[in-house]
């Protein structure tokens, strides 16, 4: 609970600074997350609408007409092309008069079209002096519904400008309407929106575009809710200083023809019939060039972007919650995974797939249905998360490595100490029914060696006899428990899973052998008598864990599966064997291991009796009297008692062999082979 009380501490406050990074939109994290997304119009493969053609001042018209700006007469030529088009905006300014003749052929060819829209600057300082003849002309273009309704709702907040540069009267009179072709940059400098309407002198006024579209549809724009906005009732989604993102287009695709060829006549009046026409400039040094996310291109293209946007219902939506609510998700999927998975490895990369396939799923959402959802402040809380839940996570697990080293190095080898430390739970308070393989060892005739010794030599034999048996449990992956008196107990497949422990625990008595016969040669050259253990293995479902106190406790095995292997120990020294191991035992261990057939022995306390099996060196000697004894064993169960006496008196003749020794009784006194009944622990 405390560890987890810990992670929450540090990713509340993450949360907390990447939703409000998010939502106050803090430099320079916002270029990022802009720049971020940007991927999306890369992603889709949407065209622009053909019903929109941008009419460009391009090069070969300059180089026809002469460097800009022309006579207006030549625009006029221009604009006698477009008498078919529906509308036409003109994203150009005529601020300054000429010549009367000049300013009335322009004016002239617009009123001969169908519908224009002319547009306006709107400049942060005084550049014109507008009259306020201008200012009642210019009054007819305002959007006095949407305006009409600001009490009504809160936001969008539409951006104004004090001053403004416009046309001069007789193109103002000949236009339509008139709308703002102004529009601001992202604090990255890249132009990603589109504004649909302004303030001027406290009258709301319409962009360029969503004039076009107001005389296209003969409809006028109202408000829905705060964030939306209806015209010919489709909805558009603004933000808070009403503005809507762009749905960009690879700029090659936009339907663009050059003034020389529509003032020539090259292309014919019929080609604009029912279209919305752009007459703009993209003549180097006189034409507006805007960044965006595609690169640099003429800035009339953001209308044509923004028409067709609306036309195509190519336009963006933007759910408000879904962002935040991945950054809560994104924060807290760390600390889940640290719950769930105990390598750093693992949680990494399923955080990394996490993130790829919402990352995955919400750009194909763009693509498809042009929703956009923010991924870079779910990317920013996601890596945060995962430094600071790792980081906790490896310093809880360096505590918790220290404490276990200094607890368990003594009792465990380093690999397995290793895996322990990575799973630490192994370890909590209570236990678990498992299959273990316990091991008992009992040095014989301890009493004896005890009282021919003064007690620090004697607590230097049992140093010298524990450190090699110790490393024959270890070496071999098993658990020590403890020591007791001159006993080891032993146990294999806890704290962690061991594949075959029944074989280890065999192994590791094994080397316990070979490594006291070491030691015997150098008793001998010291003059200390050789030790003789025995020792006892049962396989078994026990009770496994830490058990005590909360504040003491000991990791340990209780059941009767223990009490059976300690019995089985004891019983070494009636058959006069070194290891003795039960049925359930066998039933576990491979088949590289010799072990011959003993007897049933039902144990104190028990009623259902085991067969015992002695575990032999592997060696050919092993393998000789095994096979003798095994045809013995065979003889003896079928009752032929004077055969049977036979080969077991030449194992013990030949070999020394003490279960031999222990049957010849039996034998002669003609009694079966059977379950024997032990009378003591």
């Amino acid at each position: 609970m405390k560890e987890k009380l810990l992670y929450l501490g540090v990713l509340i406050p993450i949360l907390l600074i990447t939703l409000l990074l998010q939502m106050y939109k803090v430099e320079p994290f916002e270029s990022f997350s802009l720049r971020y997304n940007d991927i999306n119009f890369d992603l889709q493969k949407k065209t622009p609408s053909k019903d929109i053609v941008f009419v460009a001042v391009d090069e070969p018209s300059v180089n026809e007409f002469g460097r800009w700006p022309w006579k207006r007469e030549i625009i006029a030529k221009g604009i006698d092309g477009l008498l078919e088009a529906d509308v036409v905006l003109m994203d150009m300014i005529f601020s300054e008069p000429t010549s009367q003749e000049q300013d009335s052929a322009l004016a002239e060819s617009l009123l001969g079209l169908n519908s224009s829209v002319c547009g306006f600057f709107l400049r942060a300082k005084s550049t014109q002096n507008i009259s306020n003849e201008e200012l009642e002309i210019l009054g007819d273009s305002s959007l006095d519904l949407l305006q009409s309704q600001i009490s009504e709702f809160k936001n969008p907040q539409f951006v104004h400008a004090p001053f403004a540069e416009m046309n001069i009267v007789p193109i103002l009179q000949a236009c339509s309407l008139s709308g703002s072709f102004s529009t601001l940059s992202e604090s990255d400098h890249l132009l990603r929106s589109y504004p649909i309407a302004v303030y001027f002198q406290n009258i709301l006024y319409p962009s360029l575009a969503m004039q076009g579209l107001r005389l296209k549809f003969n409809k006028d724009v109202k408000r829905v809710d705060e964030s939306h906005i209806e015209i010919n009732e489709r909805i558009i989604g603004v933000n808070k200083k009403g503005f809507i993102r762009l749905n960009f287009y690879n700029p090659e695709q936009y339907n663009v023809v050059s003034f020389l060829d529509v003032a020539t006549g090259k292309i014919k009046q019929e080609y604009f019939r029912g279209k919305m026409v752009i007459l703009g400039i993209t003549d180097v040094g006189a034409g507006d060039v805007v960044s965006t996310p595609m690169g640099s291109m003429p800035g009339p293209l953001l209308h044509y972007t923004f028409i067709s946007n609306l036309l195509e219902n190519h336009l963006i939506k933007e759910p408000k919650n879904i962002t935040p609510l991945l950054i809560v998700l994104m924060v807290l999927l760390p600390f889940i995974l640290v719950l769930l998975f105990k390598k750093i490895l693992h949680r990494v990369v399923i955080n990394i797939i996490v993130y790829l396939i919402v990352y995955a799923y919400i750009r194909y959402l763009f693509v498809t249905d042009m929703i956009y959802i923010d991924l870079f402040y779910p990317l920013i809380s996601l890596v945060l998360s995962l430094v600071a839940v790792e980081a906790i996570a490896f310093n809880l697990q360096e505590q918790s490595g220290k404490f276990m080293r200094g607890a368990f190095s003594s009792y465990l080898s380093g690999d397995l100490l290793d895996k322990l430390i990575e799973n630490p739970e192994a370890l909590a308070l209570g236990g678990e029914s498992k299959e273990l393989s316990i091991l008992f060892s009992d040095i014989r005739g301890f009493t004896t060696i005890s009282e021919s010794m003064d007690p620090v030599s004697l607590i230097t034999l049992l140093n010298r006899y524990f450190t090699p048996m110790t490393n024959a449990v270890l070496d071999n992956g098993g658990m020590l428990d403890k020591y007791i008196g001159d006993a080891v107990m032993a146990f294999f497949n806890a704290p962690v899973d061991i594949k075959d422990h029944a074989d280890a625990s065999c192994k590791s008595a094994l080397e316990m052998i070979e490594k006291l016969d070491v030691l015997n040669e150098e008793l001998a050259l010291e003059g200390i008598n050789p030790i003789r253990i025995g020792i006892g293995i049962n396989t078994a479902d026990v009770v496994v864990g830490n058990m005590g106190s909360d504040t003491r406790f000991n990791y340990t095995v209780i059941g009767d599966g223990v009490n059976l292997a300690s019995r089985v120990e004891g019983l070494t020294k009636n058959y006069g064997v070194n290891i003795l191991i039960t049925e359930f035992t066998v039933a576990k261990i491979s088949d590289k291991f010799i072990h011959r057939e003993i007897e049933p022995v039902k144990v104190k306390g028990k009623d259902e009796a085991v067969l015992l099996h002695e575990l032999m060196p592997d060696s050919d000697k092993s393998r000789e009297i095994k096979k003798l004894y095994d045809e013995a064993l065979r003889i003896y169960k079928s009752g032929d008692f004077k055969k049977a006496e036979v080969l077991f008196d030449r194992l013990v003749k030949d070999y020394d062999d003490h279960p031999s020794k222990y049957f010849l009784p039996h034998i002669k006194d003609e009694q079966p082979w059977g379950v024997h009944k032990m009378t003591t622990k």
